[in-house]
This record gives structure tokens, C-alpha cells and sequence, in this order.
């Protein structure tokens, strides 16, 4: 039995230390890596990619329920913005009518603007009107203007406006 038990031994020593031995147990230990490697990917790659579809579900829900309160909220802001800025206008236009009212008070003030405005002058004063020359030449353009019919003065009225924008 020893001597079966040795030469049993030496086989296995031999087929253990031969090259085709060696290289079937190295591809056997290749292939199972290989398989052992592809089976941790594929169970990690399915396991991430049901967490990533559901975290996309999660952020597309977000932000789908996120996305009409933030337009409201901005376009809000916006009105807010605006109100402000028109109210700060009309403070401005109050303040400036106030001021107005205040010089109109003033009585110097207002006998300065009736002069200019009116050509009101003070007993004993010499008022004075310059006439534009271009005016001039144009009222005595206009002085066959009495002659026709009104409707065709105010008509050429319309046309000299019109003329004008252009």
C-alpha cells in the first residue's frame, strides 16, 4: 500500500508539474476570474442602473413639480419689481407737482410765467413781439387763404401736417 500510495503520489506529481497540466489549470483559473469578474459587473451594472433609473424618476418628478411654482414665483418678482419701479416714479411726479405748486404760490413766481406766456406787460412798460421772418413769409402765402372756402383751409391744414411727420 505505501508503494501504491507513493507511485500514486509521483503520478500526481508528474501530471501536476507537466506544461499541459499547467496550462489546462491556468486557463481553468482564468475562465473562472473571468466569469467571477463579468458576474460581480453585470450584478453591480443592473443594481446601478435601477438606483439611476430611479433617481432620475425621482429629479424628473422634482423638477416637473418644482418647475410652474418657480415660473410663478419669478414672473412675481418681476411684478414686484415693476410696481416698485412705478411707484417710485410717482413719488417723483408727486414731488415734482408739489414743487410746482409751491412756486405757483409764490406770487413773483407767477408774474414772471403770465408775462412770459401771456405778453401781459406793467403799466408804463414798452412790449415788444419779434416776429420770425419765416413766419412772415408764410402769412403772406396764406393771405389767399380768406378767399377760398373754409373747407379747403382746414384740408390743406390736414395736408401741411401730415407733410411734417414725414
Amino acid at each position: 500500500m505505501k508503494g501504491e500510495a507513493e507511485r500514486q503520489m509521483a503520478v500526481r506529481d508528474r501530471d501536476r508539474f507537466s506544461t499541459a497540466t499547467r496550462l489546462r489549470l491556468l486557463g481553468e483559473q482564468t475562465a473562472a476570474r473571468v466569469y467571477r469578474s463579468q458576474t460581480k459587473r453585470q450584478a453591480r451594472r443592473s443594481r446601478l442602473t435601477g438606483r439611476a433609473a430611479l433617481l432620475a424618476l425621482v429629479l424628473c418628478t422634482m423638477i416637473v413639480a418644482l418647475a410652474y411654482p418657480m415660473r410663478q414665483y419669478v414672473s412675481q418678482r418681476e411684478q414686484i419689481a415693476d410696481l416698485q419701479r412705478q411707484r417710485e416714479q410717482a413719488r417723483e411726479r408727486v414731488e415734482q407737482l408739489r414743487d410746482l405748486k409751491a412756486r405757483w404760490q409764490d406770487d413773483a413766481y407767477a408774474e414772471q410765467q403770465i408775462r412770459r406766456r401771456l405778453h401781459y406787460v406793467m403799466p408804463g412798460e414798452t412790449g415788444y413781439v419779434v416776429v420770425d421772418p419765416n413766419a412772415a413769409r408764410q402769412s403772406r402765402a396764406d393771405l389767399g387763404a380768406a378767399h377760398r372756402p373754409w373747407y379747403t383751409n382746414v384740408w390743406e391744414g390736414v395736408d401741411k401736417a401730415d407733410a411734417s411727420d414725414q
